[in-house]
């Protein structure tokens, strides 16, 4: 479904971010939900460098995603998923074990699976030059496989977490994406991950995410104020 600039609900998202992070950031998330579910959206986009002040008053550590529906707004990737998911008839009843599977599976991904995917990432990525980093990192590592042996084995040969597919699977794979060494992700959990990134609406979240970021590019931005002034000289 496309982006409808009319649309009730609006997601905000950052309109720039450095090519390492671009299709990471969890703005994707409620993306993905709307175009599962038919739900058309808007996007509002701010610097994730100079994060406005007004912001802060929505979220209130200047992250994304923020998800405004009419007069609902609604903050924390998971909560936006609950919210989608309700408003497209996508969550089972309140009260049954389908529903509550949705639920705890949803939680895991954020709880129990994505604190030990984002501390390896952090050894890997942003604390790679550290001298303690190399060190640290066969302990993250078993960690993180271990958590991930008991997601395979959880899964066995379901196609999906929870059943269907659902907003836990649209966290589960997300969270598993940003893994940066795939060699510790087994067979299955990356036949589960290829199957929802196969899915059509990911493919128009990941997109719709992407495309803003070459017009907010600074390098382009700072060429354009260049080549505006060598004019006007």
């Amino acid at each position: 479904m496309p982006i409808d600039p009319e649309a009730e609900i609006e997601i905000t998202a950052y309109e720039w971010v450095p090519s390492f992070a671009q299709g990471q950031v969890r703005d994707l998330r409620p993306r993905w939900a709307c175009e599962e579910y038919a739900l058309p959206y808007r996007v509002r986009l701010v610097s994730a460098v100079e994060r406005p002040a007004w912001y802060y008053e929505e979220q209130p550590w200047g992250q994304v995603p923020f998800v405004r529906d009419g007069d609902v707004g609604v903050f924390e990737s998971g909560a936006t998923l609950i919210h989608l998911a309700e408003k497209g008839g996508a969550l089972p009843p309140v009260g049954s074990q389908e529903r509550a599977k949705v639920l705890s599976w949803l939680l895991a991904a954020f709880n129990s699976v994505e604190p030990f995917v984002m501390e390896f990432v952090n050894c890997m990525v942003f604390s790679r030059k550290e001298d303690w980093a190399p060190l640290r990192r066969p302990s993250l590592a078993t960690a993180l496989e271990g958590r991930l042996k008991r997601l395979e084995t959880a899964l066995g040969d379901g196609e999906w977490l929870a059943g269907e597919f659902s907003i836990a699977d649209i966290a589960m794979v997300t969270v598993l994406r940003a893994i940066p060494d795939p060699a510790l992700l087994t067979a299955g959990l990356s036949a589960y991950v290829a199957r929802g990134t196969a899915r059509p609406a990911f493919q128009r979240a990941l997109e719709d995410q992407i495309a803003p970021f070459a017009e907010h590019d600074p390098r382009k931005q700072k060429a354009k104020a260049e080549n505006t002034a060598k004019e006007g000289a």
